[in-house]
């Protein structure tokens, strides 16, 4: 059993004292995940706060049943605290979440980006406001339900990607700081698979133990991202030309929010002999720009806004030898990192990827462990 300098044994959150004198706020969701961590840590005797974010309206919320914001999802985060016998809270963190995560997704997605929202919401909200909000509770640290370890290393706290790579949130986690880091814990990522959280919210008697996981973006119905943006910016939907990457024109549009890097799909413009994909939007001209698959692969990324979380300095080295993800659903694959600044590097990919796209994040992984070293925001085309 480790010991500190004060021979107290250590608990199962790395603090010197009995679990009943250590606060945790647990951020819940309303989800299984969360739930087991709050529930864990209560049965193992830990003072537990659960907090729960209402992010956006209730009212709309109710419609969208399986959403990780909706008002269901506060009710659930509620009943399992009562089951578990420790206090929550619902914080009203609506205007944060509009103007530090629906404002720039409506933005980046209008200017022909493909943002990533939930990186935003953990970055800017739960792993920001959320977390001060913790420490002005009195709190020794915050858990959340995220598939993802933390271990103590020499240097202090790292980022490892989860036991199970089917639920591994590295991608999501890539902008979490050494700061937030230290106070921050995930207590499921060293888990097997889904089923052993699923096996212990059973076992704990939680009524969300076979709740179906959410898949949208809170905030986003049915995955359709246009609707949503048509509502935040009207007007957004102007016409435009579905334009050949040779110059040709081929057909109309209805408005650049309704296509994306890499859609081969609902084009409009049936007949062509050979298969086209969109390579390119061109906001300003409102154009669609299409072309063949290979117009999609590239090995040069630009990437800005870097969260490191290496032991050396970023700059103290011409060139980083790495794996990278630039979409949450592939897997890393070998790249160069050269650094431009503290925050902006060009990363040559080993191979080239399709499908490339600005507002993605670009994560980084070490090849010979798990350990993540951060990542950063593709930012502009090839």
């Amino acid at each position: 059993m480790a010991l500190d300098r004060t021979d107290h044994p250590l608990n199962s959150l790395g603090f010197a004292k009995p679990p009943s004198q250590t606060r945790v706020v647990v951020a819940m969701s309303g989800g299984v995940d969360s739930s087991v961590v709050a529930a864990e840590l209560a049965q193992e005797g830990y003072d537990v706060v659960g907090v729960t974010l209402q992010l956006y309206d209730h009212g709309a919320a109710l419609a969208k049943k399986g959403a990780c914001c909706a008002g269901r999802d506060i009710h659930d985060a509620r009943r399992v605290a009562e089951t578990m016998g420790f206090p929550h809270y619902v914080l009203d963190y609506e205007n944060t979440f509009r103007e530090s995560v629906i404002d720039e997704f409506a933005d980046s997605y209008l200017a022909g980006a493909t943002p990533v929202p939930c990186i935003r919401c953990n970055e800017r909200v739960k792993f920001r406001d959320l977390l001060e909000t913790a420490k002005d509770l009195d709190a020794d640290c915050m858990a959340t339900g995220h598939y993802i370890q933390r271990f103590d290393g020499p240097n202090g706290p790292e980022l490892h990607s989860a036991a199970d790579p089917a639920r591994d949130q590295s991608y999501f986690l890539f902008s979490t700081t050494p700061q937030q880091l230290s106070y921050l814990r995930f207590p499921l990522g060293h888990l097997a698979s889904k089923a052993d959280t699923r096996a212990l919210a059973a076992r704990h008697g939680l009524p969300v133990a076979d709740k179906p996981d959410s898949q949208d973006i809170c905030f986003v119905p049915n995955g359709n991202y246009a609707s949503v943006i048509e509502k935040l910016r009207p007007g957004a939907a102007e016409p435009g030309e579905i334009v050949h990457a040779d110059g040709r024109v081929l057909g109309t549009h209805s408005g650049v929010i309704h296509y994306t890097i890499g859609q081969r799909r609902g084009l409009g413009i049936g007949g062509l002999e050979e298969p086209l994909y969109v390579v390119k939007l061109d906001v300003d001209a409102r154009r669609v720009i299409v072309g063949p698959k290979d117009m999609l692969s590239a090995r040069t990324v630009p990437v800005r806004e870097i969260n490191w979380l290496g032991d050396a300095p970023f700059t103290s080295r011409a060139e980083w030898h790495v794996a990278v993800k630039v979409r949450s659903t592939r897997p890393p694959r070998e790249a160069v990192i050269r650094p431009l600044s503290d925050t902006e590097a060009e990363v040559e990919l080993l191979v080239a990827e399709e499908g490339i796209s600005p507002g993605q994040a670009c994560v980084f992984y070490d090849t010979e462990s798990t350990r993540i070293f951060g990542g950063g925001w593709i930012w502009k085309g090839r």
